[in-house]
């Protein structure tokens, strides 16, 4: 069987001892999922793979933070308090949840989806980050006792105000698209002219089932009414959670934006996060993000003010009503491809008649399958660490997404390459050196035979 992880010489640091870890790190991976397959040894194989993974995560993790230190790494901290986390509590949570399942199919791919998920994440952003190779996008985390502290006081917080009792998805969100979303950003003064802000996202199913059942509103629809509910509940929220954030020294609010998912988007993009929480609250998905002070670009939303808070709002509201039907009229196609280039291009090419959504990596496309499930997905064949095959078969491994067609893209197009893509039974392929008309063409073909 071939390994489930691929090595590329581009993943290097240059450091020998690291990169030669990181090879190993990625072969133990490798034998655990192929071993994963095999029901009858799941307790042994997971015993074993942890020990081995523990130790050399151990090694690895020591070497490299004595190398950070050596050369002065300036993200020494925040790239420690990684490694910790993923030791220290990452591990033995799912040492615990393997155990207590009697080492289930659904533990064993929970197991091994975070610690390659992790493992990838880590390799090619923060690991590549040390040598300048890349760019970590984790700001100074808070310390971990206020991360802690900030989880389970939002999850209190929630549950006082709505009843609801949520779990937590994602500690390190990253700003994925669930359902219809309310963008609300807060901005905040701070000591020695700094600033932070705060964004909060509401599905918009949560804000119908909570603060539109209590102002008792005769609609099914978010509403002015419901979205100024929402604005100073949301104030009342961030304010009892000030305490939990000592070191940032919030002071008053300098500005709230309302925002569209794409404004959304931008404003991540140039964030560098503390903090970034997604729950399921059981009504609907709940977001929170805490990014470093800096400067917004203009245009990104108008601030909102006593004078023009009604005016904002209506325009809002139309606008974002009007994106939605537009939206959920269009077919949504997810594009997965760890080039940039050919994310962007693609997404240019179908923006007009389809709703896009991009993933760089197979571990980033399941998770934005499962929170916005795609109408097809486009999905890059030769991707390093997790192909396309490999990305094909996770995504029919659950029942709940089985059934969701996907096309391969591929650079190939030489018989031996496509008798590899054939027997896998997507619902088609297309070479990425195709004209763009004739790849929008395809796609619009592939829509209208659906409907026949």
């Amino acid at each position: 069987m071939e390994e489930q992880l691929t090595w590329n010489e581009r993943f290097n640091i240059g450091v020998d001892h690291i990169d030669k870890e990181h090879q190993k790190l990625f072969g133990i991976m490798n034998k655990m999922i192929r071993f994963g397959e095999r029901p009858e040894k799941h307790q042994w194989i997971c015993d074993e793979g942890i020990k081995f993974f523990k130790a050399h995560a151990i090694k690895h993790f020591a070497e490299e933070e004595e190398y950070m230190k050596s050369i002065r790494y300036g993200g020494y901290a925040t790239h420690k308090r990684l490694h910790d986390n993923f030791r220290d509590v990452t591990l033995p949570q799912l040492e615990w949840e393997l155990e207590q399942t009697g080492y289930s199919v659904a533990a064993v791919n929970h197991f091994l989806g975070v610690c390659t998920g992790w493992l990838i994440g880590h390799t090619l952003t923060e690991d590549l980050a040390i040598v300048g190779e890349g760019e970590s996008k984790w700001g100074e985390l808070l310390p971990d006792e206020e991360q802690a502290s900030m989880g389970e006081a939002i999850t209190h917080l929630i549950y006082d105000m709505f009843r609801l009792k949520s779990h937590i998805i994602s500690k390190q969100y990253g700003g994925e698209k669930f359902g219809n979303g309310i963008y609300y950003r807060l901005e905040y003064d701070a000591d020695e002219g700094g600033e932070w802000e705060i964004i909060l996202v509401f599905e918009e199913k949560l804000l119908l089932n909570t603060v539109g059942k209590m102002i008792e509103t005769k609609t099914n629809k978010v509403d002015s009414m419901v979205i100024n509910a929402t604005r100073y509940a949301a104030r009342q929220f961030v304010e009892k959670l000030k305490r939990y954030f000592p070191s940032a020294d919030m002071r008053k609010i300098k500005a709230e934006n309302l925002l569209n998912y794409e404004q959304f988007q931008q404003v991540l993009e140039k964030k560098k996060l503390q903090f970034s929480l997604l729950l399921d609250t059981g009504m609907g998905y709940f977001a929170f993000c805490v990014s470093a002070p800096h400067l917004m670009d203009k245009g990104v939303g108008t601030n909102i003010k006593v004078e023009n808070a009604m005016e904002e709002i209506e325009k809002y509201l139309e606008r974002n009503m009007a994106e939605n039907e537009v939206q959920q009229k269009k077919k949504k196609v997810l594009v997965v491809d760890d080039s940039g280039l050919m994310r962007q291009a693609i997404k240019q090419l179908l923006e007009k008649d389809y709703e896009v959504g991009l993933a760089q990596s197979g571990m980033a496309a399941i998770r934005s399958i499962t929170l916005n499930r795609p109408d097809l997905v486009l999905l890059d064949y030769e991707m390093p660490v997790c192909d396309g095959r490999q990305v094909l078969d996770m995504i029919r491994a659950e029942e709940e997404t089985a059934d969701i067609p996907v096309i391969f893209l591929t650079g190939r197009g030489d018989k031996e390459s496509i008798q590899k893509i054939v027997p896998l039974k997507p619902a088609g392929y297309l070479l990425k050196t195709m004209k763009p008309e004739e790849i929008k063409k395809s796609v619009d073909a592939f829509f209208e035979k659906q409907k026949g």
